[in-house]
């Protein structure tokens, strides 16, 4: 296995940030194409609005440091074409222009190494303001090489590039042996992520490719690929990936922790996203929510970025194994308290598919003993004082 690929699957868990002109407006990061009706001019103008807080990297690497994430993908540039680093002359569409006035990739990176994160840029192929997309189409994949290569020589070193919107034009020539190529030489550390569409989950674009997408999608372990691969699932916390000033319709904890135990369990590194607000801070809501994923994870002792799927099934659970230890995660999981308190729920069954006995297992948020017969065991909910959603018990042959 590659080194960058085995170095990417031991993150586990990053904080996918979605920011641009579009967080300005705050309707979502698709709002040029959806709600704007092309207005590209009016659009534009954003620029002038866009002034975004001194602190705005060392922040955000703190929430995600909160969160337990261990690396964070920015969207150095989004559809939109509005580049969050200085061009250096390809453009005047970028955040140096912009009334903000500097290149915030560079702040962002910086960060990043400050705070031990690992950097990731995300670049987008679709560019819905530069004429050359749909009229010179040449031009413009050489403008995108051009662009991807600033990123890879003027910040460092860089976790990888996560590309997205080439399902716009998925048949068209975009040079990738070139630009992959590019990337591989000038960042062999970085690994090459291409989202190349919903319906693609788990399908590998080009051989250079090094991790693919399961974006909102249930992921699996790869198997049948040329190579060893990294997989990486994300997900949004609410509807929009751009900052939506009117979107409370979040995700429950216990639904977005049992996509953090799934990707474990498929070997593949859960991507969760924030959009942040206009002038690059968190929203609280989407803070606090992050914040409370990260006490999960200190509460199991952050097993998650060890672990992957135990060569053994689960039924009522999940089977995870760091190679030593052997773990099942039991998910919506409530509490047990007395009647005048809770309301109480039917204990889950859980039956360990192992020709190996199962000797005994331990809940690992209270150290409490679990009754085991025949490789089954109940699930006991938590009792009054704690209620996490997903309960993680050790189990041992």
């Amino acid at each position: 296995m590659a080194d960058n690929i085995a170095n990417f699957e031991k993150l586990a868990f990053g904080l996918f940030v979605h920011f641009g002109l579009y967080s300005v407006i705050g309707r979502g990061e698709w709002h040029l194409k959806l709600n704007g009706g092309g207005d590209e001019a009016g659009y534009r103008k954003t620029a002038e609005k866009f002034r975004v807080k001194k602190n705005w990297a060392k922040e955000l690497v703190r929430t995600a440091k909160r969160a337990g994430c261990r690396y964070i993908t920015l969207t150095a540039r989004h559809h939109d074409g509005f580049s969050l680093y200085d061009t250096r002359g390809l453009s005047d569409y970028d955040s140096v222009h912009a009334a903000c006035g500097r290149d915030l990739v560079g702040e962002f990176v910086e960060a990043c190494r400050e705070g031990g994160i690992v950097p990731v840029l995300y670049h987008t192929f679709a560019d819905w303001d530069r004429r050359e997309y749909e009229e010179d189409f040449p031009a413009y994949v050489e403008y995108l090489h051009e662009s991807v290569g600033l990123l890879c020589t003027r910040y460092g070193e860089i976790g990888g590039i996560w590309f997205d919107g080439m399902w716009e034009k998925p048949d068209a020539d975009w040079r990738e042996d070139e630009l992959y190529g590019m990337i591989h030489r000038l960042q062999p550390g970085a690994v090459i992520v291409n989202n190349s569409g919903l319906n693609a989950q788990g399908k590998v674009r080009h051989p250079a490719i090094d991790c693919v997408t399961f974006e909102r999608g249930k992921p699996f372990r790869l198997t049948e690929t040329d190579r060893h691969r990294a997989g990486e699932m994300c997900q949004v916390l609410n509807e929009h990936w751009g900052y939506c000033a009117r979107d409370i319709n979040y995700k429950r904890p216990a639904d977005l922790l049992a996509d953090l135990v799934d990707c474990r369990a498929a070997g593949c590194n859960f991507l969760l996203n924030t959009g942040l607000t206009g002038n690059g801070g968190v929203r609280p809501y989407d803070g606090a929510m992050l914040g409370e994923i990260g006490k999960w994870i200190r509460i199991y002792g952050n097993i998650v970025y060890g672990v992957h799927g135990a060569p053994f099934g689960c039924e009522g659970g999940t089977a995870l194994t760091d190679g030593k230890r052997y773990f099942v995660a039991v998910r919506d999981m409530t509490m047990d308290a007395d009647p005048n308190v809770t309301l109480h729920k039917e204990c889950a069954s859980v039956r360990v598919l192992s020709a190996e006995k199962v000797r005994r297992a331990v809940w690992l948020d209270s150290g409490e003993e679990i009754p085991v017969s025949e490789n089954r065991f109940v699930a006991k909910p938590f009792w009054y004082g704690t209620s996490l959603c997903v309960r993680m018990a050790e189990i041992f042959f």
